[in-house]
This record gives C-alpha cells, structure tokens and sequence, in this order.
C-alpha cells in the first residue's frame, strides 16, 4: 500500500521543547516541507507561526501538499475567542487545514455546551473559508467511554449544523502527542482508541496522531478506517523503517 497520501507530516516543538535556536526550527520546518514535496506526503503539520513559510515553498515548488496547523495547541485550555482569533490569523496566512485542541478538561467537567459551542464555532470558521477542520480529543486523558462520548458529541454538532455533506471536511483526531502520561502508558494513537474513534465518528473522518512508529502499523490503521495519520516520522514509515519517537 502507498501510504504517503495519508500523511500528515508534523513538526510542532517550540525552540525551548527542542532545546534548539528559532533559526534551527525554521530550518527543521522548511527540511520538513521539502521533504513533503519530494515524497509527496499529504500535508506539513506546523505551528501557525511557520503557516506563511511552508505555504511560500510549497507555492513555489508547484506542489499540492498542504499545509496545515494547530489551535489552541497543545493544552486546549484557550478561550473560544482566542482559538478563532487563532485560526482566523492560520487562514489569513495560507492555512489549509486547522487542527483544533478541544477543550477536554471542560468536557471532563461535564462541561458540554461550553463544548458544543467550540465545536460548532471552530467548524463553522473552518468550513465558511473551505478549510478541513480537525477536532483532537487527546485520548490519552480520557477513558473509553469517555471518548466514544466526545466523538460522538463532535459528530452529533456537525451533522446537525453542517449536514453530511460537510463531514468529509472534519475528522476526530486523536491526540497532541505532549500529553504528560504516567506509568509509560502510551500518549498518541492506540489501536483501541482509534477504533472507538472510527466507530462513532462516522461519517467524519478519523486521524491517528501519535503512536504510529511504522510501516505495518500505518497500514492497519487505515485499513481500521483511519484516513490520516499524524507523525513526526512520515519518512522513516515510508522506508519501512521503525521509529521510536512519539509523534
């Protein structure tokens, strides 16, 4: 299977994560987008200072790879005003696709019709400027009910506001991959969760952002129903190679 067009290629460490100068993260950003080109990767996943950048050199390579970002990242904790300001800026800059971070400690809360509400904004932004709008829901922090409940409820607010001509545009994504977890229990996509995911998010798509280390496993996520897949490691998976990193 050609994977390669289920790739979402991402580079989200801020210099301090990386312990690195802003000069080498636009340098790893722009390898990262060159890299996308030459493999023909689906999307370059980036912090939505680094938008205008990736945009420019796809541009100018006559590329279609896309170039997509992240809102409210990682912690999901903004306000709804900030992450549409957030994503607004993305779009202005050449966005393609916004990747927001729900609210999952409010949802936690039983804090429901603060999340219907960001749902329904946040898709509404996305989708009025014909961008992809993904919903991560950072698995890692939620039991299985708890995400059969937010991907269902996420699914729920967009076909009863947007219609199911309007799902193939919004997926239910699994996780940041900078969710602190206890115990080496695993922070990204596992294959329980994204089944939980594919299952009730239909008919939105699903995206499996962590956790897939290699060849073999991209391969059984998608034939699960995972049509995206977010990783850090997009090369390395495609020369059949294993990985350990965790995005």
């Amino acid at each position: 299977m050609n994977v390669n067009q289920y790739l979402d290629s991402t580079y989200l460490k801020t210099p301090e994560q990386a312990n690195i100068s802003e000069e080498e993260t636009k340098q790893n950003v722009i390898a990262l987008t060159e890299e996308a080109i030459a493999n023909n990767f689906k999307l370059v996943m980036i912090r939505p200072n680094y938008v205008s950048l990736a945009k420019e050199i796809i541009t100018k390579a006559n590329s279609e790879v896309v170039v997509g970002t992240v809102i409210g990242f990682h912690e999901g904790t903004y306000s709804i005003e900030d992450k549409l300001k957030e994503a607004q800026k993305a779009i202005d800059d050449g966005a393609d696709e916004l990747d927001f971070v729900i609210n999952y400690n409010a949802f936690i809360e039983e804090k429901i019709n603060l999340i219907k509400s960001e749902v329904f904004k946040g898709t509404k932004l996305g989708l009025e400027n014909n961008k992809v709008v993904k919903w991560i829901i950072e698995i890692a922090a939620l039991t299985n009910d708890q995400i059969i409940t937010i991907t269902q409820l996420i699914r729920d607010v967009v076909l009863d506001n947007f219609g199911e001509e309007n799902a193939e545009n919004v997926f239910v994504k699994s996780s940041t991959g900078f969710y602190k977890t206890t115990d080496g229990k695993p922070n990204g996509a596992t294959f329980e969760g994204m089944q939980l995911i594919v299952e009730n998010a239909k008919p939105l798509q699903a995206k499996a952002a962590g956790g897939v280390r290699n060849y073999e496993d991209a391969v059984k996520m998608i034939n699960m129903g995972v049509t995206r897949i977010g990783t850090s490691s997009a090369k390395a998976i495609t020369d059949g190679k294993q990985t350990e990193t965790n995005y």
